[in-house]
């Protein structure tokens, strides 16, 4: 088998590796996603021959076994479905299940309670007339292959993993770069709300409180949500130039603990409730390249991160910024995990789950940034058209200079100002069938929040 980009066919400077057995596969899958998946369903397609690797899915292992089926059913359909759009069906799968031992559990119990969904995805994908070449069960450092009947090159108790960096395919992800980012778990982690029980969040959720209170009667009214719209961004430009000032931490723990203690809960509180207004949204994700994007891409981590107790729901804006900017930088695996996360906490949310789609079918984010591009271009030229305006006016009344606005006062209010139309609709490189009507001119009524939680939500 041959190791490809997703979506890519073979080039003639691409370099080709060929994985032989089970224990070579088993070795290759983080280096495929990027990390090491765990409580996983992964399944890869592959291509021609020599089995060259295509698409690829990731689901989180269902915990009731009578989900299972109707599960193993809609992975062989969207895999399957999803390489039949881009042009060749898959020859044939390989199929992963990745789970830890729970405490009193061995590798080899998990293999053996994993094994009726294993069979389920093979029937399934059975069913569609592509053969599972490959079915494996990681755990606990092992790995086991359903398909393999023989015990010499695949006993009961299973085979270990091999040593970190010590296999063929880590030294050639090595010389080409590829890193693989630790456990689905760790990478979650950075964007999970804090615990609920502790004190930093009991005083994020209050002035999250505060905030809602305050915000949500000006965001309801239509020129006091353009007032909203200006101070939030402005907010979190200030936040964006704050941790970009900060120093540089390599570990992801120390990294996302130095980003919490530079936002003040009273400064996040408020930028959560402005991005729930789906302009103010698409207007952050302009901050996409350059040197913006990686302190761009921490702010929205640790907002997230403080998306506490009933205001969970409110954090799919920032990890849809997430997703859009470790996408935009060429992160695939990053913009996965904070894209799917994003779709845990609102299934419905329609830019996830636009931009998941198109990252998951390998297409450019260029497409989205030009789009972008043009729309600050097209404000900023409006803007500057209404201060010319302004100034032109007041010379007509003698006014030398026209420089008779108080400093500070917003541009917005120094003339009507035009903006273009949201991005995230007309430049979004996929539309999902039956979602343009809640992300397009009519979006969400504001204030108005499924389940009756506090706060508000303007926007998708």
């Amino acid at each position: 088998m041959n190791k490809h980009h997703d979506t890519t066919g073979p080039t003639d400077d691409q370099q080709q590796i060929t994985l032989r057995g089970p224990a070579e596969l088993a070795d290759a899958l983080p280096y495929m996603m990027g990390y090491h998946p765990t409580d996983s369903i992964v399944m890869v397609a592959l291509h021609g021959d020599r089995g060259r690797f295509g698409g690829r899915l990731r689901l989180g292992i269902p915990r009731s076994p009578r989900e299972w089926p109707p599960v193993a059913e809609q992975l062989a359909e969207c895999l399957v479905e999803g390489c039949e759009r881009r042009g060749a069906r898959p020859e044939g799968i390989v199929v992963f299940v990745c789970q830890d031992p729970a405490e009193g559990e061995t590798g080899r119990h998990v293999m053996e309670r994993l094994r009726p969904l294993a069979q389920r995805l093979r029937t399934a994908c059975g069913t569609l007339d592509v053969p599972v070449y490959e079915a494996l069960c990681i755990s606990g450092g092992r790995f086991w292959s359903y398909c393999c009947p023989d015990t010499r090159c695949c006993p009961p108790e299973g085979n270990p993993l091999a040593l970190p960096g010590t296999s063929v395919m880590a030294a050639a992800a090595a010389y080409a770069g590829i890193q693989v980012r630790g456990s689905l778990r760790d990478m979650e982690a950075r964007l999970l709300p804090w615990p609920y029980e502790t004190s930093r969040s009991a005083g994020q959720l209050r002035a999250l409180d505060g905030a809602a209170a305050a915000l949500v009667p000006r965001i309801l009214d239509a020129e006091g949500r353009d007032t909203v719209r200006t101070e939030t961004i402005r907010l979190a430009e200030q936040l964006v130039r704050r941790l970009a000032d900060g120093p540089r931490i390599m570990d992801p723990a120390a990294a996302d603990t130095q980003d919490d203690a530079l936002l003040g809960d009273d400064e996040a509180a408020a930028v959560i409730l402005g991005l729930q207004d789906r302009e103010t949204r698409d207007r952050a994700a302009e901050w996409m390249e350059g040197p913006d994007a990686a302190p761009a891409l921490r702010l929205w981590r640790a907002l997230a991160r403080r998306c506490v107790g009933a205001y969970v729901e409110h954090s799919a804006a920032p990890l849809t910024l997430a997703g859009w900017v470790s996408w935009s930088s060429g992160d695939e695996p990053g913009a996965r995990v904070a894209l799917g996360r994003a779709l845990e906490v609102d299934p419905e949310y329609v830019f996830a789950r636009l931009l998941h789609q198109a990252c998951n079918e390998g297409l450019d984010p260029e497409s989205l940034r030009r789009c972008l591009r043009d729309e600050r271009d097209a404000r900023a030229a409006a803007e500057a058209r209404a201060a010319s305006g302004v100034r032109a006016r007041l010379r007509g009344r003698g006014v030398p200079g026209g420089r008779a606005l108080p400093a500070g006062r917003p541009a917005a209010r120094r003339g009507k100002r035009r903006s273009a139309p949201p991005g995230t609709g007309s430049g979004t490189p996929v539309a999902a069938p039956g979602t343009a009507r809640r992300d397009g001119a009519g979006a969400r009524t504001p204030g108005v929040r499924r389940g009756g939680g506090r706060g508000s939500r303007t926007g998708r």
